[in-house]
């Protein structure tokens, strides 16, 4: 479902400091042993963190990340489990998808992005590309794992 937010830069950049400031799926699970994860972290920046991934019956079930990430990532990664917790793992995937066509400029489909629209830009700020994708990537990665856990049971 497309935000229904308008898309200024203003309110661009409240959601992206909402999300850095006042993450809603940062931290460590409870039971960590019920998760996969997977760590992710760059050499141009201080973005240093782990992902988390709990399915059932092939559906994410939750998200979560802990560690050390700069505003953007931050933000990406925190939007991204909002995106993800309760889709089947062919949706979810299809959402990463069409965020990593997004940034990359190519043609996607806004429908399954909501607040990670705000990314829109990033593609135009190089140096930006990979703190905005490293979770999305790394999720993409988890989800793929589990999803051909699946298909062989």
């Amino acid at each position: 479902m497309p935000t229904s937010i308008e898309l200024t830069p203003m309110t661009m950049r409240e959601i992206i400091m909402d999300h850095y400031e006042s993450p809603r799926h940062k931290g460590v699970p409870e039971k960590p042993e019920e998760y996969q994860k997977i760590h992710t972290d760059s050499v141009n920046c201080i973005d240093d963190f782990d992902v988390y991934l709990k399915t059932k019956d092939g559906k994410v079930e939750d998200a979560r990340w802990e560690g050390t990430a700069c505003t953007i990532s931050s933000a990406s990664t925190d939007i991204l489990c909002d995106r993800v917790i309760g889709d089947d793992f062919a949706h979810a995937i299809y959402t990463i998808q069409q965020f990593l066509a997004m940034i990359q400029e190519k043609p996607y489909d806004d429908a399954p992005l909501d607040e990670a629209l705000v990314f829109m830009n990033t593609g135009k700020q190089a140096a930006r590309i990979h703190c905005a994708t490293m979770g999305w990537d790394a999720m993409k990665e988890l989800l793929e794992a589990d999803e051909k856990k699946e298909g062989a049971k």
